[in-house]
């Protein structure tokens, strides 16, 4: 039996949606905040390749909502989410997106994006990885990012951060180009109703793991290069040595 909206939530949703449009430009403003706090920072942007900021359509939001509303009624359970609570609950109205070249630089990024925040009293409250690679698991976890896997393979590392000075949130995401190439491809096909098409969805699962080996084989070529850097180092100093000695003689 399908399950349809009671008037009542179709009402709270609208309620939801006109508060979010009336503060739309404080939550798009944010997000540009944000951004500019991290590119104005030199050593972070040493690390990342670049920076995007986006507040959330006015109809994606709405979309949003009467999905987690469906949710809510076939599972037998209350949709609490009104216009009272709607910045708090919906974590991603205002989005920033960091993107960098491969895995292991996150073990430099994550540090530096928490002194960056700090700086200027943006308090993280909620952080997790979404992975599904086992290699990438492992990273997530030793930095203390809790991690999760997601049917759809999708991967990225999420931060939720609020300023000291409202009750709002804005959603940092931090992945590779690899990876941001298949969040663009899925949110264009898949995204904010999923594709019914079952050869896309095989695509986007074809394409998700070719992302991962994509991501892999950059972190492979990063390793390589740092190790042939220090085998250069090793043999430049042996002659080093070698020429000293000669030298003596």
């Amino acid at each position: 039996m399908r399950v349809t909206l009671s008037t009542k939530t179709r009402k709270q949703i609208d309620d939801a949606v006109a508060a979010y449009e009336a503060r739309y430009d404080v939550f798009l403003n944010f997000s540009a905040r944000v951004g500019d706090d991290f590119r104005q920072n030199a050593e972070f942007m040493q690390l990342v390749h670049s920076i995007r900021v986006r507040a959330k359509a006015p109809t994606h939001l709405r979309d949003k909502l009467n999905r987690r509303a469906l949710d809510a009624a076939e599972g037998g359970e209350a949709f609490d989410i009104d216009k009272s609570n709607v910045f708090q609950c919906v974590s991603d109205l205002a989005g920033v997106r960091v993107l960098h070249i491969h895995t292991t630089e996150l073990k430099e990024i994550y540090p530096k994006l928490k002194e960056v925040l700090a700086y200027h009293e943006h308090a993280i409250v909620e952080s997790i990885a979404y992975t599904w690679d086992t290699e990438n698991t492992k990273v997530f976890k030793g930095l203390g990012i809790p991690t999760e896997e997601k049917p759809s393979l999708y991967t990225s590392v999420h931060f939720v951060i609020r300023p000291h000075h409202d009750d709002i949130r804005c959603e940092i995401q931090v992945r590779t180009l690899a990876e941001e190439l298949w969040g663009e491809v899925s949110h264009e096909i898949n995204y904010p109703h999923q594709t019914n098409s079952i050869a896309c969805t095989e695509q986007l699962l074809a394409l998700a793991r070719f992302t991962s080996g994509c991501t892999r084989l950059v972190d492979s070529l990063f390793a390589s290069q740092e190790e042939h850097a220090k085998f250069e180092k090793r043999i430049g100093d042996l002659r080093k040595r070698r020429n000293g000695v000669r030298n003596r003689f």
